[in-house]
């Protein structure tokens, strides 16, 4: 397969670590090959460091499971002192056209985004930076950032204004016009969007926090169908992401009109699934 030209670099494959399943890098080091992935997106950053969510964090079920790891990451301090330089010089061993860095940002408020992606901005080895749009907002009484128009454009028009790198948001997938919020974060800088986000569930006393994401094989077709229509009414790149555990699923999103395609689910089952279907792809 061809590289994939986006954010005004080069791709070497389209598969990416999903945020929020590799961490930085470092827990899958002596695992795979980082070098033949696309690229790894990041835990999610945010100004102080989280513990997260109490456990049990993961819970497993049929089509899937559900995660409430509540943001867990040690503050954009120690990211930008110890983390993003390991992996980016980890990377650089893979030579210049190896895997790329995009860095998740999240937050309590629109000014938490900002901070994290100040401090973050002077790392010449972040490709880009993936808004998650799907956080709760504190000063909105905890409507998520990306659930109605006002407060998605407030969002992006702060990290857009302080980010000299792309921007690509994370949306919801139960967000009820998700191209409308496509063209509202494309209107307000947005270079791509990350589709989708995980789906909020609950199983009786299965998880610490007592609700969580639903990712895996049901999210599939969910995304897809996102991906399908962005492309189809917006003009802009979409990262497509859930239930990818093969690389028919990967071509999928593919056929649908994304770019690029994050592996997230099926890695924590089998982390060399992501280097698996990079290679078919590359075959196929």
């Amino acid at each position: 397969m061809s590289p994939i030209e986006l954010f005004g670099t080069t791709f070497q494959n389209p598969i990416l670590l999903a945020a929020g399943t590799a961490g930085f890098g470092r827990e899958l080091d002596r695992v795979i090959d980082l070098d033949l992935l696309g690229g790894i997106v990041t835990k999610a950053v945010t100004p102080e460091p989280r513990q997260g969510h109490p456990a049990l964090r993961v819970a497993e079920f049929r089509g899937g499971m559900l995660n409430a790891v509540g943001l867990a990451n040690p503050g954009v301090e120690r990211v930008a002192a110890h983390e993003l330089p390991w992996l980016s010089q980890r990377l650089q061993r893979g030579g210049p056209g190896g895997a790329r860095i995009i860095v998740n940002v999240a937050g309590a408020t629109v000014a938490d985004y900002a901070l994290v992606i100040e401090r973050l901005t002077p790392i010449q080895a972040i490709t880009a930076f993936e808004i998650n749009a799907s956080c709760p907002n504190t000063k909105a009484g905890g409507l998520e950032f990306g659930a109605e128009p006002g407060g998605l454009a407030e969002l992006v028009r702060a990290c857009r204004r302080v980010s000299t790198r792309p921007l690509t948001v994370k949306l919801s997938p139960v967000l009820p016009d998700i191209p409308a919020m496509a063209r509202v974060a494309r209107d307000e800088g947005a270079d791509a969007v990350s589709l989708v986000n995980t789906i909020p569930g609950s199983l009786d006393r299965r998880l610490g926090n007592g609700s969580g994401g639903l990712s895996g094989p049901a999210l599939l077709p969910i995304g897809v169908l996102a991906t399908r229509r962005v492309r189809e009414r917006v003009d802009m790149p979409v990262i497509g992401v859930g239930g990818v555990r093969t690389v028919a699923d990967a071509r999928e999103y593919l056929a649908a009109g994304a770019s690029l395609v994050a592996i997230g689910t099926a890695a924590l089952a089998d982390p060399r699934v992501p280097v698996r279907i990079a290679r078919e792809l590359n075959h196929g």
